[in-house]
């Protein structure tokens, strides 16, 4: 869901300062739920911006830049493990400890493929 526009936003503020209506009879007004509305005057009375704040985003990734070379490494090297061995071996050198669901979306980001490949022997890609 988009955040409302800050029209939207300020119609709310100039409606709330002029008629003094309580946050429950706002929300009613405007159709909009009465966290919204704490929100929003929260946000204007303490910072006078009603700017829709930026929303979460995706937590960042367990290992770092070279954590993330050590796998493609243990990856090229054991072309045939599943992800529960190729997690104890990232323990084995970083000891950092991965789940298979974690290691299993970064090979898929990393374009790693864990498909048999019948005309290369079983090579990943």
């Amino acid at each position: 869901m988009r955040p409302y526009s800050v029209d939207f936003r300020q119609k709310i503020i100039d409606v709330w300062k002029k008629e003094k209506i309580s946050i429950r009879g706002l929300a009613q007004r405007f159709d909009v739920a009465k966290s919204f509305i704490q929100k929003l005057l929260k946000q204007h009375k303490e910072t006078r911006d009603i700017r829709p704040l930026p929303q979460g985003g995706s937590p960042p990734t367990k290992l770092n830049s070279e954590q993330l070379i050590i796998l493609i490494e243990i990856i090229e090297a054991n072309n045939d493990a599943t992800l529960e061995e190729l997690s104890d071996l990232l323990y084995e050198k970083t000891q950092v400890k991965v789940s298979r669901a974690t290691l299993g979306r970064l090979t898929q980001k990393l374009n790693y493929s864990f498909k048999k490949n019948t005309t290369r022997g079983g090579k990943r890609k």
